[in-house]
């Protein structure tokens, strides 16, 4: 059986992946490497492009032992941009109070006779 740690670079939420398979065919002169499951007894095969693989090895505990390393630094990121998202809401929330109270500080006067607005003829 082989472990593969893939990359995923079209996700920025799950940078990675791991998972088992138990054949792949690599060569030299090719940039991809074919994986084969067998899913309901059927042979299917993936091609991952060797840029994106990070590991690919037999040796279960080395997978494992890098798979935690690897969620364990996810997991701290996905925190630091959790709580940066939550300082972003919270000043775009204020930004919107902030505008809309000086928009209704401006529609008060703007109703008397002595500002000149064209739209109020309309």
């Amino acid at each position: 059986m082989y472990y593969v740690i893939k990359r995923q670079p079209e996700s920025p939420a799950q940078c990675f992946i791991g998972f088992q398979v138990p054949k792949y065919i690599s060569a030299k002169n090719n940039s991809n490497v074919i994986l084969e499951f067998s899913v309901n007894g059927k042979i299917t095969r993936k091609w991952i492009k060797k840029n994106d693989i990070v590991l690919l090895t037999d040796n279960k505990k080395y997978f494992l032992k890098i798979m935690k390393q690897f969620k364990d630094v996810q997991s701290t990121q996905q925190k630091l941009v959790d709580e940066a998202r939550a300082k972003l809401d919270a000043s775009m929330e204020a930004f919107t109070e902030k505008v809309n109270a000086s928009l209704k500080e401006f529609e008060e006067p703007n109703n008397s006779s002595d500002l000149p607005c064209i739209v109020k003829d309309f």
